[in-house]
């Protein structure tokens, strides 16, 4: 199981760091795990990376060469996201982190800067295409993302105990006590033919009230199941989460062993 985050950890990770597949791919599954320390990491990233930029250009010149692709990724992000990557972009271009033309690829990368003029679409050719063609790709992309559904934030373990135990505490299918009341409820208020034997107003009111205590038993009880129903898909997609990180930090242990034996 991964280790809990700490800042002295990730910084010894990041000590030990070498260049081999290995050791970036265990360091890049145990970042995905903790991503809910994204901010952290961040900042703690840049400050050990500054201590070294000055005895180490190296780094920015290696990031120079895979940062577009990152930038390509970063286009779907939303707008203000976009705009605070392209301020980014322009602080690097002043202070002279790369060169205007790299930094001119990365904009267009994010989709900041206009395409050269060989690149662009002629508004007659926009506007021809048919509605139809439009349609059938915008169903398509819909087909896409409703396909591809990838993992999601892996909880940290002390997250997925607590939702764990959450819902043992509030398992709605098992209460035995609402079970039995619900057993015990009258035929008249699920049986309509017994409607027929009501004799007179009294004993029509009766049943109104019996009718309407029923309703509310029931309609509770499928709102408390209802709500086990979806905490129960949201522990299990955490759980999904988790197994599929540890299954993946278990693979790369044992590489890094074969490696080194």
């Amino acid at each position: 199981m991964a280790g809990g985050f700490t800042e002295t950890a990730f910084i010894k990770k990041l000590a030990e760091l070498n260049n081999s597949s290995q050791s970036i791919q265990t360091l890049s599954l145990w970042l995905i795990h903790h991503r809910k320390h994204y901010s952290t990491v961040v900042k703690i990233w840049i400050r050990e990376l500054i201590k070294v930029e000055k005895k180490g250009p190296e780094y920015g010149q290696e990031f120079g060469l895979h940062l577009k692709k990152a930038f390509e990724h970063m286009s779907r992000s939303d707008e203000k996201t976009k705009n605070s990557l392209d301020r980014l972009l322009t602080i690097w271009n002043d202070r002279g982190i790369y060169d205007g033309v790299l930094i001119s690829e990365f904009k267009r990368a994010l989709g900041k800067d206009e395409p050269p003029p060989s690149k662009r679409s002629k508004p007659n050719e926009r506007k021809s295409r048919s509605p139809t063609r439009e349609r059938k790709k915008s169903e398509t992309e819909k087909i896409v993302e409703v396909v591809h559904v990838p993992p999601g934030d892996p909880p940290e373990p002390e997250e997925l105990i607590r939702a764990i135990q959450e819902l043992e505490l509030n398992i709605a299918s098992s209460d035995e006590n609402v079970r039995e009341r619900i057993a015990q409820l009258p035929r008249e208020v699920s049986e309509v033919s017994l409607i027929s034997k009501i004799e007179d107003k009294e004993a029509a009111e009766k049943l109104s009230v019996q009718v309407g205590e029923a309703v509310h038993l029931l309609s509770q009880y499928n709102m408390r199941l209802s709500a086990e129903m979806d905490h129960r898909k949201k522990v299990a997609i955490m759980m999904r989460d988790f197994l599929h990180v540890q299954e993946e930090l278990l693979a790369q242990a044992e590489r890094n062993l074969e490696v080194r034996m």
